[in-house]
């Protein structure tokens, strides 16, 4: 018997019930199906010696790659137990191995002083481009808020409002957000938003539908060469990242960061903590009540 129904099945129950997104989806039916082929069409009638030649097959990929994987077959034999499908769970024998999480990639505030100079040089003519003006409203975006690539590009036309300085998202798993809209962006999507008609479903329209999420990458790296970066340094994501360390250096409470992000684990916004050690240990040095006596510079203090 094929896989492919039980996984289709597997799959309806995470968009149903856990209003799981459309990428999570598809990395699921990806990772399953590879899975599946690799035991020949019998992931249901797998047992634990079957379990181990996969993680054998897993060996020469990365570790985040086999923790997605054995994540993915974990939840469809729990699934499939739990449907009474199979009788005993075989997951026990899949690897761990964790991931090491990869520190995000940073842009100085020179760099992005850089990049808003270059947008500033097109938008500052007497009659701006409406290409120019797209640009300003997305990076405005994706750097004064901190929104991911796919909330970016399917922006509804009317959902930056001139007069209110926030907006309701909803983002990874369906979970909404509210998402702080600077000033600045508020205009720059308002200057945009006049070369985009009235009947238009998205903020940012392309052919029949929305900006793509790769025109967004190629309009962003080719932003980054015309201000000098280098192009790998520089992405919607990167300048997502910029968002949250920015934010974070200038006092930003931590709890307020995830949930502008929209972070359903606060582990994954500590990370963004790593960038600033030095503004921490300056933190201590004028802020403990002890400063005085001694300074926390890696040394021991002289008290």
């Amino acid at each position: 018997m094929s896989d492919a129904p039980l996984i289709d099945r597997f799959l309806d129950m995470l968009a149903a019930e856990q209003g799981a997104a459309a990428n999570t989806i598809a990395a699921y039916r990806s990772d399953l199906m590879l899975a599946s082929q690799a035991l020949g069409g019998r992931l249901k009638t797998a047992d634990e010696a079957a379990i181990r030649h996969l993680s054998e097959l897993w060996a020469p990929l990365a570790r985040a790659t086999v923790a997605r994987k054995a994540a993915a077959l974990r939840r469809f034999f729990a699934f499939l137990h739990g449907e009474g499908d199979i009788a005993d769970d075989p997951s026990v024998a899949l690897p761990r191995p964790g991931s090491a999480r990869r520190l995000p990639k940073v842009l100085s505030h020179a760099d992005v002083e850089r990049l808003f100079a270059a947008i500033a040089g097109r938008t500052g003519v007497a009659r701006p481009l409406p290409g120019d003006l797209r640009l300003a409203a997305l990076i405005e975006l994706l750097y004064g808020s901190g929104l991911r690539a796919t909330e970016v590009v399917a922006l509804p036309r009317a959902a930056v409002h001139p007069d209110r300085p926030f907006l309701i998202l909803r983002g990874k798993g369906g979970r909404e957000r509210l998402v702080p809209i600077s000033d600045r962006a508020r205009a720059a999507v308002a200057a945009w938003r006049v070369h985009v008609a009235a009947d238009r479903a998205w903020l940012f329209p392309s052919g029949k539908g929305h900006l793509s999420r790769i025109r967004l990458y190629q309009l962003v790296k080719a932003l980054a060469a015309d201000a000098g970066i280098a192009p790998d340094r520089v992405s919607p994501h990167v300048l997502r990242h910029a968002f949250a360390t920015h934010l974070l250096a200038g006092g930003a409470d931590l709890r307020a960061l995830q949930a502008m992000l929209g972070h359903a684990d606060i582990a994954t916004t500590e990370i963004y903590t790593h960038v600033d050690s030095g503004r921490l240990v300056e933190l201590v040095n004028s802020r403990h009540p002890l400063a005085d006596s001694g300074r926390v510079d890696g040394k021991a203090a002289r008290i």
